[in-house]
């Protein structure tokens, strides 16, 4: 939604709000009567309503055990079921929410809107007011005053929204009367998302992150053996530097040069290889870049788009070509456009997204099965050089697929 209030010259702000205590504050009655109306089975909702029913707490500390307490609300957590009753629970909070876009994961709930005109910021704040009302008849209890506000604006410095009125016009309030002001910044589901769609502090987080945790590695295992090596790298260094990559994947050269240090330099410190620059290293090890593997995770979540796995919440749309396959359609910017929209426009899942996929060939696009999909991309990704850029290598070029696509066609 910000991506395209870019393409199409609006703002976009989104309110963030704060559940107390959500899974334990799950009303059963309530709970039971919605999965009724959804068109459950009787005997499964009987089967529900045992496993929620005479429920006790206690706590054990040194051998002293507390009072017996019976649980009277609440979704039992660490459990399958738990979570999957709390997402049928608030299901039907997106149906109070008539012009905004509301999002939810768990207790995270999210209310945007793309922001044209003083009118839009009026049916935002219908929408928020919809949301606590929502909240007080299931019994589920909003922390407001934790409520976050991110501005998303297309043109940084509009001269309208400094006025002195603005902040009483296009701002939103609690139900208590308390304004709403404008955060720098918000995790949303463990990235960081900055008011100017800027990915630096989140990668900033991150990289530094990666390295306690590669330095913890480090001093705890002695061993430089190769294989034991990696295999605490993927499972506990990586995974970091890769978690919703598709999402925060950066064009910036520093930003990508930072990323890619980690690896650069936990690989240095495998004894068989520590003579080896790290293009070399990476040749050796048949590992790829972090930049390489961050563009397909990109093409492999464009994929899953195509195939009706993953929702199209941005709506990419498809052709068919007889030569190339499906190609996936690159969103048309605003005409007249800023460098800054140009370029948050070109690093966008959306439009990089589709420049990645219409590189890959046409055989392997209409593979049906994710794991052959996943092969075949991993063999054709191999035929590219590998030579991301880091401090002190010089590089023929930025070393994006893209660019080695280019070139080859040349």
């Amino acid at each position: 939604m910000i991506y395209e209030g870019l393409v199409d010259g609006k703002d976009t702000d989104s309110i963030y709000l704060d559940y107390a205590k959500a899974f334990d504050r799950v009303d059963h009655e309530l709970l039971i009567s919605k999965l009724e109306r959804y068109g459950f089975h009787p005997s499964l909702i009987s089967w529900i309503k045992s496993f929620l029913s005479n429920r006790d707490q206690v706590v054990v500390l040194d051998g002293v055990q507390s009072f017996i307490a019976v649980i009277l609300s609440g979704v039992p957590q660490g459990t399958v079921l738990g979570p999957l009753l709390f997402i049928l629970f608030i299901n039907d909070l997106e149906l109070c929410v008539t012009s905004s876009t509301v999002g939810f994961f768990a207790d995270d709930t999210r209310i945007s809107k793309q922001i044209g005109s003083l009118g839009d910021c009026k049916l935002l704040q219908e929408d928020l007011d919809s949301v606590v009302r929502w909240s007080r008849s299931n019994n589920m209890q909003l922390h407001e005053q934790k409520s976050e506000l991110v501005v998303h604006k297309h043109k940084p410095g509009d001269l309208l929204q400094e006025l002195p009125f603005s902040p009483l016009t296009m701002s939103y309030t609690s139900s208590a009367g308390e304004a709403l002001y404008p955060s720098e910044s918000i995790r949303d589901l463990g990235v960081i998302i900055s008011h100017d769609l800027s990915w630096s502090r989140h990668i900033c987080e991150t990289v530094t992150k990666a390295r306690s945790v590669a330095s913890w590695v480090l001093s705890v295992f002695k061993t430089r053996n190769k294989d034991v090596m990696l295999t605490l790298y993927k499972s506990l260094v990586r995974s970091i530097l890769e978690f919703n990559s598709p999402v925060w994947n950066p064009i910036k050269i520093g930003e990508i040069q930072a990323i890619e240090g980690v690896q650069k330099t936990f690989t240095s410190r495998i004894s068989a290889l520590k003579n080896d620059d790290y293009w070399k290293r990476l040749k050796e090890m048949s590992l790829m870049s972090l930049q390489r593997r961050r563009e397909r995770y990109i093409i492999l979540q464009v994929w899953k788009i195509l195939r009706g796995l993953s929702p199209n919440d941005i709506g990419m749309k498809f052709r068919e070509t007889s030569r190339r396959g499906t190609m996936a359609i690159t969103p048309p910017l605003v005409k007249g456009c800023s460098q800054r929209n140009q370029s948050l426009y070109d690093g966008s899942f959306a439009v990089l997204g589709a420049r990645l996929w219409n590189v890959v060939p046409a055989e392997i696009k209409s593979l049906r099965t994710f794991q052959t999909f996943k092969e075949k991309l991993s063999q054709f990704l191999a035929t590219f050089p590998d030579n991301p850029p880091v401090r002190g290598y010089s590089c023929a070029n930025s070393n994006s697929l893209l660019d080695w696509a280019g070139a080859r066609r040349l």
